[in-house]
C-alpha cells in the first residue's frame, strides 16, 4: 500500500524541526524534507544569547543539534530532499523531490530564506574566494587578516564579534550613521578594540583575480568613491555581507498568497489552501528570530493535527 504521511514538512530549520517534534510527539506520521544542512540560518550563527533557557555558551549548531535529537526521539523522519514541485489541489497533497514522491494529509511549508546579496559587480564571481555569508564556516580562513562586515543589524554585529576572534581588524560597513542592532550587542562591539566602523557607506564593487583584492566603497551622502586594497603582506581580505535574507518562496508563486515574497497566514499558520500551513521566516511577520520560528512551528503542527482530525477518519 502506498504510504501517506500525516504531515510533510518542507524545511528543517527551527520552525520545521519544532513542527516535527510536536507532530511526532502527538503520534503523527511525519517526514521533514531538507535539501541543505539541517538548521537553516541558525546553523551558521555562532552565538545564541536571546533564546530562552539556552546555556550561556550556546551556538547555532549546538541548539540545532538538540532540536534535531528531540524530533528524532519522538519518531520524526528527516530525509534529504530538494522539493521541485507539488500538487495541493486535492485532499491528499503531493510533494515531489528530485528523486521521490511524497503524499500527505497536510503540508507545513518552512523553507526559510537565503542570505541577501549585496548585488554589486564581483560579488558572485568572488563568493568562496573572499566573499562569504557564513562567519562560523569561514572565519578561520581570515586569521590575522582584515575583514569587512556589511550590514548594521543584529546578525552583522554578532558575526563581526565572532570574526574579531580570528581577524586582525574587522570593519563594519553600514549605509546609515547608526547601527540597527540591539543596544546590548552594539555596546559589546563598540568596546571591542578590533572592531571599527565605516558609516554612511555602501559597497559598489568587489574586485580580484580569483581572490578578493580590493573593494570599492561609496559614501551615500557625498557620493565619493574610495577603493580599499589588500595589504601587500596579506594579498587578500574577507567580505562578509549580513544584510538580511530573501524568503525561499518562488515555488509557491500564484499558489499561496504572498506579500513581498513572504507567505501570508493567519495567527494559526493557516494559508489560503486547506491542509497547507506555513511556519518560520518564510511567513509574513514582524519579527524573524529563532524563538518566533519555533513558536510558528508548534502552532502549525497543532493546527495541522486538528485539520487532520476533522477531515480524515
Amino acid at each position: 500500500m502506498e504510504k501517506i504521511y500525516d504531515i510533510v514538512i518542507i524545511g528543517a530549520g527551527p520552525a520545521g524541526l519544532t513542527a516535527g517534534l510536536y507532530a511526532s510527539r502527538s503520534k503523527l506520521d511525519v517526514v521533514i524534507l531538507e535539501k541543505n544542512a539541517i538548521g537553516g540560518q541558525i546553523a551558521i550563527t555562532d552565538e545564541i544569547e536571546n533564546y530562552p533557557g539556552a546555556p550561556k555558551d550556546s551556538t547555532g549548531p549546538t541548539l540545532v543539534s538538540r532540536m534535531k535529537e528531540q524530533a528524532l526521539h519522538f519518531g520524526a523522519v528527516i530525509e534529504k530532499g530538494n522539493v521541485t514541485s507539488f500538487d495541493f489541489n486535492n485532499k491528499i497533497k503531493i510533494v515531489n523531490t528530485d528523486d521521490k514522491v511524497y503524499k500527505a494529509k497536510s503540508v507545513i511549508v518552512a523553507n526559510g530564506g537565503t542570505p541577501k546579496l549585496i548585488g554589486c559587480p564581483g560579488e558572485k564571481e568572488l563568493t568562496g574566494k573572499g566573499v562569504s555569508y557564513c562567519a562560523t564556516c569561514d572565519a578561520a580562513f581570515f586569521e590575522e587578516l582584515e575583514v569587512f562586515v556589511i550590514g548594521g543589524g543584529d546578525s552583522a554585529v554578532e558575526e563581526a564579534m565572532y570574526l574579531s576572534k580570528f581577524a586582525r581588524k574587522v570593519t563594519i560597513v553600514h549605509r546609515r550613521d547608526k547601527l540597527r542592532a540591539a543596544q546590548s550587542i552594539v555596546d559589546k562591539a563598540m568596546a571591542n578594540d578590533k572592531i571599527h566602523f565605516l558609516w554612511d557607506t555602501v559597497v559598489e564593487e568587489i574586485k580580484g583575480d580569483g581572490i578578493v583584492e580590493s573593494i570599492v566603497f561609496k559614501n551615500v551622502k557625498s557620493n565619493e568613491l574610495h577603493e580599499h586594497f589588500a595589504h601587500d603582506d596579506d594579498g587578500t581580505f574577507g567580505v562578509f555581507p549580513f544584510i538580511g535574507f530573501d524568503p525561499v518562496s518562488h515555488l509557491y508563486t500564484d499558489v499561496l498568497d504572498m506579500e513581498w515574497g513572504y507567505l501570508k497566514t493567519d495567527d494559526n499558520m493557516v494559508t489560503n489552501i486547506d491542509g497547507i500551513f506555513v511556519a518560520g521566516d518564510i511567513r509574513v511577520k514582524s519579527l524573524r528570530q529563532v524563538v518566533t520560528a519555533t513558536s510558528d512551528g508548534a502552532i502549525a503542527s497543532i493546527t495541522a493535527e486538528k485539520y487532520i482530525e476533522e477531515n480524515f477518519e
